[in-house]
């Protein structure tokens, strides 16, 4: 017998004509759309996900997505950053390319330098502190890519500034006095460069759908860990095999101005360059097929 306490199914939710007839509610079922509306489209305010709080707005939308670009520091394609931050990556790019290269230059012995105590202050101040507050800053902006990179990056400046740091830690005094016969320094610190090869190989891995000037800067990089890795541990007793460290500088060099490079890239726009810096995005990139679609679009209209 129907009565006012009657009963209304609605979109699998039972509701009396009590509750039809009192204020309006959202009604926190998972069987009610909150979604659906009957005025039109809804405008979504700051994190509105639409009554659903697993929902994802756009992130999988390509045209949302901004492409591979090797000034970003971003290997695929990834959100726009807020505009209250600016770009870190040129920062960070900057900051590993000049204590790269001056470590590099003295594993080549230029000018007969044999001691990289000087890169002790870049390391400290520069490649470390400074790279590892962009890669902070690229946490902000949403770039996972480039905050593992170069916070990892800023990190390993610091402790190997801490291992050279003569005095105050006695980290190679220790390993050179513990009163055996196996050059125990020169096992650790190739292990220890070898461990940061795993990790730029697994970072390259990243690279391959990206941009050629992107993925050349880890190409150099991860081979340059690798010789100097093998260097130190293939060694005499004494030193380390001085072929494999001079490989090692000769391609930590070129991974020096292929970071400087993408950072120029990252920099230059219409705003304070005459060109823009081409990073030469891979056939196989997402903005590469973009490319060639508009252009097959062209010649058929």
């Amino acid at each position: 017998m129907a009565t006012t306490e009657g009963v209304h199914a609605q979109n699998g939710v039972t509701t009396t004509a009590a509750d039809a007839h009192a204020p309006a509610k959202e009604l926190h079922n998972s069987g009610f759309d909150h979604a659906a509306t009957t005025t039109g489209t809804k405008t979504r305010a700051p994190y509105d996900y639409g009554g659903n709080p697993l929902a994802h707005i756009a992130t999988n939308d390509p045209e949302l997505r901004l492409a591979a670009f090797g000034g970003e520091f971003q290997p695929g394609l990834h959100r726009a950053p807020k505009s209250s931050f600016a770009n870190p990556a040129p920062l960070g790019l900057s900051a590993f390319a000049l204590t790269t290269f001056v470590l590099s230059l003295i594993n080549l012995k230029t000018r007969n330098i044999l001691h990289p105590n000087i890169v002790v202050a870049l390391a400290y101040g520069y490649g470390g502190l400074v790279q590892l507050l962009a890669g902070m800053w690229e946490m902000a902006v949403g770039n996972t890519f480039g905050a593992t990179a170069l916070s990892s990056y800023g990190g390993f400046w610091i402790a190997f500034a801490i291992v050279l740091t003569p005095g105050g830690f006695n980290i190679i005094a220790t390993l050179e006095t513990n009163g055996t016969t196996v050059p125990q320094f020169l096992n650790s610190f190739g292990l220890f460069l070898m461990g940061w090869w795993i990790f730029t190989t697994i970072l390259l891995i990243c690279t391959l759908r990206s941009t050629l000037a992107f993925f050349l800067l880890f190409f150099t990089l991860d081979l340059a860990f690798l010789l100097l890795g093998v260097g130190y541990l293939q060694h005499d007793g004494t030193a380390p095999m001085a072929g494999c460290i001079r490989a090692g500088g000769v391609f930590g060099l070129l991974a020096a101005f292929l970071a400087w490079y993408n950072a120029l890239a990252g920099i230059a726009d219409s705003s304070n360059s005459f060109f823009v810096v081409p990073v030469l995005h891979f056939p196989w990139s997402d903005k590469a097929r973009e490319r060639r679609a508009k252009t097959d679009a062209g010649h058929i209209a």
